[in-house]
Protein backbone atom coordinates (compact mmCIF):
# COMPACT_ATOMS: atom_id res chain seq x y z
CA UNK A 1 0.00 0.00 0.00
CA UNK A 2 2.98 2.47 0.89
CA UNK A 3 4.08 1.44 -3.00
CA UNK A 4 1.30 2.37 -4.23
CA UNK A 5 0.78 5.74 -2.39
CA UNK A 6 4.38 6.54 -3.68
CA UNK A 7 3.41 6.11 -6.92
CA UNK A 8 -0.01 7.87 -6.82
CA UNK A 9 1.76 10.43 -5.48
CA UNK A 10 4.66 10.58 -8.16
CA UNK A 11 1.54 10.72 -10.70
CA UNK A 12 0.23 13.81 -9.26
CA UNK A 13 3.11 15.80 -9.16
CA UNK A 14 3.68 14.88 -12.78
CA UNK A 15 0.98 15.45 -13.78
CA UNK A 16 0.89 19.44 -11.78
CA UNK A 17 3.97 19.72 -13.44
CA UNK A 18 2.15 19.23 -17.16
CA UNK A 19 -0.56 21.49 -16.10
CA UNK A 20 0.02 24.74 -17.78
CA UNK A 21 -3.04 26.35 -15.91
CA UNK A 22 -0.06 26.57 -12.75
CA UNK A 23 1.67 29.10 -15.02
CA UNK A 24 -1.59 31.39 -16.59
CA UNK A 25 -1.02 35.00 -14.85
CA UNK A 26 -3.65 36.57 -12.86
CA UNK A 27 -2.95 40.34 -13.82
CA UNK A 28 -4.91 41.78 -16.40
CA UNK A 29 -2.69 43.40 -18.85
CA UNK A 30 -2.30 46.87 -19.42
CA UNK A 31 -4.03 48.90 -22.45
CA UNK A 32 -2.02 50.48 -24.80
CA UNK A 33 -2.63 54.40 -24.89
CA UNK A 34 -3.73 55.70 -27.73
CA UNK A 35 -2.19 59.22 -29.45
CA UNK A 36 -5.22 61.04 -28.56
CA UNK A 37 -5.26 59.96 -24.90
CA UNK A 38 -1.31 61.05 -24.34
CA UNK A 39 -2.11 64.56 -25.88
CA UNK A 40 -5.28 64.78 -23.68
CA UNK A 41 -2.30 64.45 -20.85
CA UNK A 42 0.29 66.94 -22.09
CA UNK A 43 -2.92 69.20 -22.48
CA UNK A 44 -3.96 68.67 -18.79
CA UNK A 45 -0.24 68.90 -17.35
CA UNK A 46 0.28 72.19 -19.08
CA UNK A 47 -2.98 74.07 -18.76
CA UNK A 48 -2.20 72.88 -15.08
CA UNK A 49 1.23 74.53 -15.62
CA UNK A 50 -0.28 77.59 -16.79
CA UNK A 51 -2.64 77.83 -13.91
CA UNK A 52 0.12 77.72 -11.42
CA UNK A 53 2.61 80.23 -13.31
CA UNK A 54 -0.21 82.95 -13.92
CA UNK A 55 -1.50 82.82 -9.97
CA UNK A 56 2.31 82.92 -9.21
CA UNK A 57 2.46 86.07 -11.67
CA UNK A 58 -0.71 87.73 -10.44
CA UNK A 59 0.21 87.53 -7.15
CA UNK A 60 4.19 88.70 -8.19
CA UNK A 61 2.33 92.08 -9.86
CA UNK A 62 0.10 92.71 -6.68
CA UNK A 63 2.81 92.58 -4.63
CA UNK A 64 5.27 94.85 -6.55
CA UNK A 65 1.97 96.92 -6.58
CA UNK A 66 1.66 97.77 -2.94
CA UNK A 67 5.63 97.71 -2.64
CA UNK A 68 6.06 101.05 -0.54
CA UNK A 69 9.61 100.94 -1.71
CA UNK A 70 7.95 101.73 -5.26
CA UNK A 71 5.64 104.39 -4.49
CA UNK A 72 6.65 107.99 -6.17
CA UNK A 73 8.06 109.30 -3.16
CA UNK A 74 9.70 112.19 -4.69
CA UNK A 75 9.61 114.92 -7.59
CA UNK A 76 11.98 116.53 -9.13
CA UNK A 77 11.42 119.71 -11.24
CA UNK A 78 13.70 120.79 -13.84
CA UNK A 79 14.12 123.24 -16.61
CA UNK A 80 11.61 125.51 -15.43
CA UNK A 81 12.28 129.25 -15.01
CA UNK A 82 9.18 131.50 -14.97
CA UNK A 83 6.77 128.84 -13.39
CA UNK A 84 7.58 128.11 -9.58
CA UNK A 85 8.41 124.42 -8.70
CA UNK A 86 4.82 124.83 -6.74
CA UNK A 87 2.82 125.75 -9.72
CA UNK A 88 4.20 122.72 -11.63
CA UNK A 89 3.48 120.00 -9.07
CA UNK A 90 0.38 121.20 -8.47
CA UNK A 91 -0.40 120.67 -12.36
CA UNK A 92 0.50 116.63 -11.58
CA UNK A 93 -1.41 116.87 -8.19
CA UNK A 94 -2.19 113.27 -7.17
CA UNK A 95 1.06 111.41 -8.55
CA UNK A 96 2.66 110.97 -5.56
CA UNK A 97 2.25 107.88 -3.77
CA UNK A 98 1.25 105.78 -7.00
CA UNK A 99 3.31 103.10 -8.21
CA UNK A 100 6.13 104.18 -10.12
CA UNK A 101 5.81 101.25 -12.28
CA UNK A 102 2.06 101.56 -12.70
CA UNK A 103 1.58 105.36 -13.56
CA UNK A 104 0.93 106.32 -17.34
CA UNK A 105 3.79 108.80 -18.40
CA UNK A 106 1.94 110.28 -21.26
CA UNK A 107 -0.85 111.02 -19.52
CA UNK A 108 1.34 112.95 -16.33
CA UNK A 109 3.23 114.80 -19.13
CA UNK A 110 -0.35 115.93 -20.57
CA UNK A 111 -1.14 117.32 -17.49
CA UNK A 112 1.95 119.52 -17.82
CA UNK A 113 1.05 121.09 -20.71
CA UNK A 114 -2.29 122.72 -18.76
CA UNK A 115 -0.10 125.77 -18.06
CA UNK A 116 0.72 128.18 -21.33
CA UNK A 117 4.06 129.02 -20.39
CA UNK A 118 4.89 124.98 -20.95
CA UNK A 119 5.61 124.30 -24.23
CA UNK A 120 7.05 120.51 -23.66
CA UNK A 121 7.49 118.04 -20.91
CA UNK A 122 8.75 114.78 -20.22
CA UNK A 123 8.61 112.58 -16.99
CA UNK A 124 11.48 110.21 -16.43
CA UNK A 125 11.15 107.13 -13.87
CA UNK A 126 14.12 107.21 -11.24
CA UNK A 127 13.50 103.36 -9.72
CA UNK A 128 13.02 103.22 -7.08
CA UNK A 129 10.81 106.01 -5.73
CA UNK A 130 11.62 109.24 -8.06
CA UNK A 131 10.15 110.72 -11.15
CA UNK A 132 12.12 113.44 -12.86
CA UNK A 133 9.97 116.28 -14.15
CA UNK A 134 11.74 117.70 -17.31
CA UNK A 135 9.88 121.68 -17.98
CA UNK A 136 10.84 123.13 -21.63
CA UNK A 137 8.93 126.97 -20.86
CA UNK A 138 7.67 128.74 -24.21
CA UNK A 139 9.52 131.96 -25.34
CA UNK A 140 7.96 135.17 -25.42
CA UNK A 141 8.36 136.94 -28.89
CA UNK A 142 6.98 140.17 -27.91
CA UNK A 143 4.26 142.26 -26.23
CA UNK A 144 1.11 141.44 -28.30
CA UNK A 145 -1.67 144.59 -27.76
CA UNK A 146 -5.02 143.31 -28.69
CA UNK A 147 -7.54 145.66 -27.73
CA UNK A 148 -6.44 147.92 -24.82
CA UNK A 149 -4.96 144.39 -23.18
CA UNK A 150 -1.24 143.34 -23.28
CA UNK A 151 -0.03 139.65 -23.04
CA UNK A 152 2.99 137.71 -23.55
CA UNK A 153 2.98 136.11 -26.98
CA UNK A 154 5.13 133.13 -28.89
CA UNK A 155 6.33 133.12 -31.95
CA UNK A 156 3.75 130.11 -32.60
CA UNK A 157 0.98 132.80 -31.76
CA UNK A 158 -0.02 131.04 -28.10
CA UNK A 159 -0.93 134.19 -25.42
CA UNK A 160 1.02 132.85 -22.75
CA UNK A 161 -0.09 134.88 -20.53
CA UNK A 162 -1.29 138.73 -19.09
CA UNK A 163 1.39 140.83 -19.01
CA UNK A 164 2.09 143.29 -15.87
CA UNK A 165 4.35 144.08 -12.90
CA UNK A 166 4.92 140.05 -12.26
CA UNK A 167 7.29 140.68 -16.02
CA UNK A 168 8.46 143.99 -15.64
CA UNK A 169 12.27 142.21 -16.33
CA UNK A 170 10.99 140.99 -19.60
CA UNK A 171 11.80 143.98 -21.93
CA UNK A 172 10.08 143.45 -25.38
CA UNK A 173 8.81 145.23 -28.31
CA UNK A 174 5.09 145.94 -28.11
CA UNK A 175 3.47 144.41 -31.54
CA UNK A 176 0.35 145.37 -32.93
CA UNK A 177 -1.63 144.32 -35.58
CA UNK A 178 -1.88 141.18 -34.80
CA UNK A 179 -5.93 140.71 -34.01
CA UNK A 180 -7.63 138.40 -36.03
CA UNK A 181 -10.81 140.05 -37.76
CA UNK A 182 -14.39 139.67 -36.17
CA UNK A 183 -15.24 137.37 -38.92
CA UNK A 184 -12.44 134.53 -38.87
CA UNK A 185 -14.48 132.05 -36.61
CA UNK A 186 -13.19 133.77 -32.85
CA UNK A 187 -9.29 132.87 -33.13
CA UNK A 188 -8.11 136.05 -31.26
CA UNK A 189 -4.79 135.92 -33.50
CA UNK A 190 -4.33 136.24 -36.80
CA UNK A 191 -1.84 133.00 -37.30
CA UNK A 192 -0.44 135.43 -40.88
CA UNK A 193 0.14 138.36 -39.15
CA UNK A 194 1.58 136.50 -35.80
CA UNK A 195 3.77 134.70 -38.53
CA UNK A 196 4.68 137.75 -40.17
CA UNK A 197 5.69 138.87 -36.49
CA UNK A 198 7.92 136.27 -35.75
CA UNK A 199 9.79 136.83 -38.85
CA UNK A 200 10.63 140.44 -38.38
CA UNK A 201 11.43 139.79 -34.78
CA UNK A 202 13.69 136.84 -35.34
CA UNK A 203 15.75 138.69 -37.87
CA UNK A 204 15.97 141.70 -35.52
CA UNK A 205 17.30 138.75 -32.94
CA UNK A 206 20.39 138.26 -34.81
CA UNK A 207 21.36 141.98 -34.12
CA UNK A 208 20.75 142.08 -30.39
CA UNK A 209 22.05 146.10 -30.29
CA UNK A 210 19.36 146.88 -32.80
CA UNK A 211 16.69 144.88 -31.64
CA UNK A 212 16.65 146.84 -28.24
CA UNK A 213 16.43 149.79 -29.34
CA UNK A 214 13.13 148.40 -30.90
CA UNK A 215 9.61 149.77 -28.93
CA UNK A 216 7.18 148.80 -31.33
CA UNK A 217 6.34 147.07 -34.72
CA UNK A 218 3.23 147.27 -36.18
CA UNK A 219 1.81 144.11 -38.53
CA UNK A 220 -1.47 144.76 -39.75
CA UNK A 221 -0.08 144.88 -43.31
CA UNK A 222 1.43 141.80 -43.99
CA UNK A 223 3.61 143.36 -46.62
CA UNK A 224 4.64 146.80 -44.67
CA UNK A 225 5.98 145.94 -40.95
CA UNK A 226 5.99 149.36 -39.49
CA UNK A 227 8.89 149.93 -36.44
CA UNK A 228 8.91 152.90 -33.97
CA UNK A 229 12.35 152.55 -32.11
CA UNK A 230 12.63 153.51 -28.02
CA UNK A 231 13.94 156.63 -28.60
CA UNK A 232 12.45 157.94 -31.73
CA UNK A 233 9.11 158.91 -33.24
CA UNK A 234 9.05 158.50 -36.50
CA UNK A 235 7.67 155.28 -38.29
CA UNK A 236 9.64 153.28 -39.78
CA UNK A 237 7.61 151.02 -42.85
CA UNK A 238 10.30 148.44 -43.63
CA UNK A 239 8.18 146.06 -46.13
CA UNK A 240 8.29 142.77 -46.15
CA UNK A 241 12.03 141.92 -46.23
CA UNK A 242 15.82 142.95 -45.29
CA UNK A 243 14.34 144.09 -42.08
CA UNK A 244 18.08 145.47 -40.44
CA UNK A 245 19.45 146.30 -43.10
CA UNK A 246 16.49 148.72 -44.32
CA UNK A 247 16.44 149.53 -40.10
CA UNK A 248 20.26 149.89 -40.01
CA UNK A 249 20.13 152.41 -43.37
CA UNK A 250 17.74 154.76 -41.35
CA UNK A 251 19.98 154.48 -38.31
CA UNK A 252 22.79 155.61 -40.20
CA UNK A 253 20.91 158.46 -41.58
CA UNK A 254 19.51 159.34 -38.29
CA UNK A 255 21.54 162.13 -36.91
CA UNK A 256 21.57 163.92 -40.48
CA UNK A 257 17.94 163.73 -40.69
CA UNK A 258 17.42 164.87 -37.35
CA UNK A 259 19.67 168.36 -38.12
CA UNK A 260 17.43 169.17 -41.17
CA UNK A 261 13.90 168.17 -40.09
CA UNK A 262 12.56 168.77 -36.21
CA UNK A 263 9.62 166.01 -36.56
CA UNK A 264 9.58 163.43 -39.45
CA UNK A 265 5.81 161.76 -39.71
CA UNK A 266 7.41 158.19 -41.45
CA UNK A 267 10.19 157.45 -43.28
CA UNK A 268 9.58 154.46 -46.34
CA UNK A 269 12.73 152.61 -46.60
CA UNK A 270 11.10 150.06 -48.84
CA UNK A 271 12.81 151.28 -51.99
CA UNK A 272 16.40 149.81 -51.21
CA UNK A 273 18.90 152.91 -52.00
CA UNK A 274 16.63 155.65 -51.63
CA UNK A 275 14.35 156.63 -49.07
CA UNK A 276 11.05 159.21 -48.39
CA UNK A 277 11.29 161.04 -45.61
CA UNK A 278 7.44 163.01 -44.27
CA UNK A 279 7.98 165.37 -41.91
CA UNK A 280 4.88 166.18 -39.73
CA UNK A 281 4.09 169.78 -40.47
CA UNK A 282 3.42 168.23 -44.32
CA UNK A 283 0.80 166.32 -42.83
CA UNK A 284 -3.06 167.59 -41.75
CA UNK A 285 -3.43 166.75 -37.92
CA UNK A 286 -6.00 164.07 -38.43
CA UNK A 287 -4.06 162.39 -41.39
CA UNK A 288 -0.76 161.72 -38.63
CA UNK A 289 -1.63 158.01 -37.58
Amino acid sequence: MAGLSRQGTTASAVAAATDKRFKRAHVKPSRKRTPASKYLWLGIRAFAMVIVLGYGGYRGVTLIAVAPTLQVGHLVVRGHQRLSTGEVLALVDGLRGQNILAIGITEWQQKLLASPWVESATIRRVLPSTLEIMIHERIPMGIGRIGTALYLIDATGVIVDEYGPAYADIDLPIIDGLASAPTDGGALLDPARTEFAGRVIAAFASRPEVFKRVSQIDVSDLHNAVVILDDDTALLRLGDADFVARLQQYLDLQPALRERLAEIDHVDLRFDERLYVRPVKALPAQARR
